[in-house]
């Protein structure tokens, strides 16, 4: 039976070529789409599977309340994760990590920065690293030892087997080699290649001792049976039974949640990530849906062809069963050599998808998930696309296509017909406006005033005596004559890290604590950037005369409301006072779509610094302003190679994720507009050689070639039009909500829709035409000479 099905099959993929290819190439389309939707979905869901004791490993979560609003950090004080595994039951282990380090290596000629963290010794057991080389139990028996993962092993000694042999650590400390482990997958949470002692950093910081100070990130394993709500209950206070004036609400968050939920709103949890793995996953079964509509359209409107086989397979006593087996068996025939297809298209392009996603997906055949996957689709493709049909042709009375009578079935087809294509297109239309909107959202922000100039701006590491010999530095830049100005600051402008809420004024209700961010800046800062004084002046270029004196923002000087705000006294807890003497316009930071929060700017060069930001000049050769700087730098800094940034890019990368989603909603447009088309033209095609009797009496009547194309797209573009008017509500329905979600966003304008509809009626147009135009200019004797 099986061998009949596909003997059939194959006649009719000859018989109709051009039909069969629509068909075909329209499913592997959108199953390829589909299934690299799924295989971004699978990454994202499976996030830190690597880890085998995920399910009871933890990070501490930090939430602090000021003036009503609650914030969620996930920074918490050095003394915290001994504390707790001494003192909470349930909790099995702690381990301490910086934030993630980026420094030096050296060995012989060879010196580059590589990324890293520094951890508790407990940090191997808990997340079970899997170790080529070394005992993870006694890795960390010394203080400075190091753990390098397997690329870095073998980039600095060609080798994994490393124990013992040595490294520098920014030109300074000798580091033995105690370990070497695996490299992670890409899809975990960490991100480093080498592991440190995190006593080393405890050494050389002692605020982390303080319990009100929050500076680390803390790791959690809990017992396999231990009751997380019964560890929350007593980490909710535990900060404040060490310091009665501490804010800080501990609670644990679990691994399965960092990737796709970790977003906080007033301290309450809402959709991350998660939210495009639905919307995705969506999307993939919406391509699946239009690619099948394509299959249904051609099927039903070739079934007057296939209507005589009926009659006769009828006749010869084939009942309707029968029928509808044999044409599901085709329909799952063609979607199998879909599928076979769209593997390949998945193998050519995969690697332009991982390129895209910044992932490296893929395609395992023959792994369970993938090959159940695969016939999941192939079957569901199948029945979906060809339930319908096979209902249809397999309902056709005998008497009647033998006769050649019209099919009473006909006006019920062609109404299914229309509404199909009116739903292909009016999903196509969606995803025009979706990608538009996204785009001018995404491009309003960018183009927001941010309060100071981002271009020219680039920046780096300081490292080495850099900031020692920051004066000579800048002196130096600026002998290039291609450098502008250049300051030193504790972060990035475009991600300030530090805050704290013990500050008072004159006038401060002492019931309310406001969160303030902190900056440590050199005198430059303001002018090297751009922004601009509002009220007051700027820092004296001697840090000493300003040691005592701050520059605080607009956000927070309408919170303190006074008339002059210059000159008045802002005193922090530990009974330090500061003079206010400038008011800096507002500058945007960390969240580009809210207001600024609170600031208070410190003058500093020597102590709290990390970054060097240098401006260029304007209309500058960048490659010859690069080269000059990265010399500069060499020679005051001798033995440290040069890495450079520019804000900008970094800037860019802010909108990562709205601008991925922009960029997928482009490419699924495209991809359904391209399926649709193909439908779209094999119905024309259809349509054109079942009037091509009509067409050639009203050619032999006088009628032009442009009537006769109008006439025959007519009928198509009022199906566009109507899925245009289905689609608009929808979308902006779906865009509006989405854009709640921004506090700076733009506004949804009548054109989009417009352009939309125009753009979808060309592209129509464009299709259908070509057909219309075929069947106009077809000689009419031809269409008319049959019997």
């Amino acid at each position: 039976m099986f061998r009949n099905y596909l003997r059939t099959t194959w006649r009719s993929l000859q018989k109709n070529r051009i039909f069969s290819f629509i068909n075909i190439v329209g499913l592997a389309i959108g199953i390829a789409c589909a299934a690299f939707i799924f295989l971004w979905v699978e990454d994202e869901v499976t996030y830190n599977h690597y880890f085998n004791k995920r399910d009871n490993l933890y990070k501490i979560k930090d939430r602090q309340t000021y003036d009503g609003k609650t914030f969620t950090f996930d920074a918490t004080p050095g003394p915290l994760a001994e504390g707790i595994k001494r003192e909470i039951p349930g909790i099995k282990n702690t381990a301490r990590s910086s934030w993630g380090d980026r420094v030096l290596f050296s060995l012989n000629e060879k010196n580059t920065y590589e990324q890293g963290a520094y951890v508790d010794s407990s940090f191997f057991s808990m997340f079970q690293l899997d170790f080529i080389k070394g005992n993870p139990a006694h890795v960390f028996d010394q203080l400075y030892a190091v753990v390098l993962s397997e690329t870095l092993a073998k980039k600095y000694f060609n080798s994994a087997d490393v124990i013992g042999k040595t490294l520098k650590i920014n030109n300074d400390q000798e580091y033995i080699v105690t370990g070497v482990i695996k490299d992670l997958p890409k899809n975990v949470s960490f991100k480093f290649d080498w592991l440190s002692p995190f006593q080393i950093v405890l050494n050389k910081t002692s605020w982390l001792k303080d319990w009100g100070s929050n500076g680390i990130v803390t790791y959690v394993e809990t017992e396999p049976n231990a009751s997380v709500d019964a560890i929350n209950k007593k980490l909710y206070g535990y900060i404040q039974t060490k310091g009665k004036d501490l804010n800080a609400r501990m609670s644990i968050y679990p691994m399965s949640r960092w990737r796709l939920y970790d977003s906080y709103e007033d301290g309450k949890e809402v959709p991350g990530r998660v939210k495009y793995v639905k919307l995705f996953s969506l999307i993939a079964w919406i391509i699946l849906l239009i690619a099948c509509i394509n299959f249904m359209n051609l099927s039903t409107a070739r079934s007057e062809k296939r209507a005589r086989e009926v009659g006769v397979r009828k006749a010869l006593g084939a009942n309707r069963p029968g029928l509808i087996l044999q044409f599901i068996a085709e329909s799952l025939i063609m979607s199998f050599i879909s599928v076979l297809l769209a593997i390949t298209i998945i193998y050519l392009a995969l690697p332009a998808f991982n390129n895209l996603v910044d992932k490296q997906l893929t395609v395992q055949l023959f792994k369970p998930v993938h090959i159940t996957a695969l016939f999941v689709i192939t079957v569901l493709c199948g029945l979906i696309a060809g339930s319908y049909p096979a209902f249809y042709l397999s309902s056709f009375h005998p008497v009647t296509v033998l006769k050649g009578l019209n099919l009473k079935l006909g006006n019920s087809a062609g109404f299914i017909r229309k509404g199909l294509v009116i739903a292909q297109f009016a999903v196509s239309v969606i995803f025009i406006i979706s990608t538009i909107i996204i785009y001018r959202q995404i491009q309003h922000v960018k183009s927001r005033d941010i309060g100071y100039n981002k271009s020219d701006l680039v920046y780096m590491n300081l490292t080495g005596n850099m900031k020692q010999n920051f004066d000579v530095i800048k002196n130096d830049l600026l002998q290039t004559g291609l450098v502008e100005n250049a300051c030193l600051s504790h972060n990035l402008v475009l991600n300030l890290g530090s805050n704290s809420g013990n500050f008072s004024w004159e006038g401060k209700d002492p019931s309310k604590e406001i969160l303030i961010t902190i900056e440590a800046a050199s005198p430059e800062y303001v002018s090297t950037l751009g922004m601009q004084i509002r009220d007051g002046r700027d820092f004296y270029a001697d840090v000493k005369s300003d040691s005592n004196n701050i520059i605080i923002n607009e956000s927070l000087a309408r919170i303190i409301n006074k008339k002059n705000i210059v000159g008045s006294v802002i005193s922090r807890g530990d009974g330090s006072r500061y003079t206010v003497v400038g008011v800096v316009k507002d500058f945007l930071y960390n969240d580009m779509y809210s207001s600024p929060a609170p600031l208070i700017l410190f003058s500093d060069k020597t102590k709290y610094v990390n970054e060097l930001t240098v401006r260029l000049k304007p209309r500058t050769d960048l490659k010859s302003a690069l080269a000059k700087m990265e010399d500069v730098v060499k020679k005051d800094n001798p033995g440290y190679p040069v890495e450079y940034k520019f804000v900008d890019d970094t800037f860019s990368k802010m909108f990562q994720s709205e601008s991925l989603i922009g960029t997928l909603a482009g490419l699924f447009a495209v991809l359904a507009i391209l399926i649709s088309c193909l439908g779209l033209f094999g119905l024309a095609a259809f349509t054109a050689e079942q009037r091509k009797k009509e067409i050639g009496i009203r050619k032999v009547l006088g009628a032009s070639v442009q009537g006769m194309a109008a006439l025959l797209s007519k009928e198509f573009l009022q199906l566009v039009g109507i899925a245009c008017l289905v689609a608009f509500p929808i979308a902006w329905w779906m865009m509006h909500n989405w854009l709640q979600g921004y506090n700076y966003r733009v506004e949804i304008s009548w054109w989009i829709f417009v352009a939309a509809g125009v753009l979808s009626v060309l592209i129509a147009l464009l299709t259908v035409c070509f057909q219309a135009i075929k069947a106009a200019i077809a000689n009419p004797v031809k269409s008319l000479r049959t019997e």
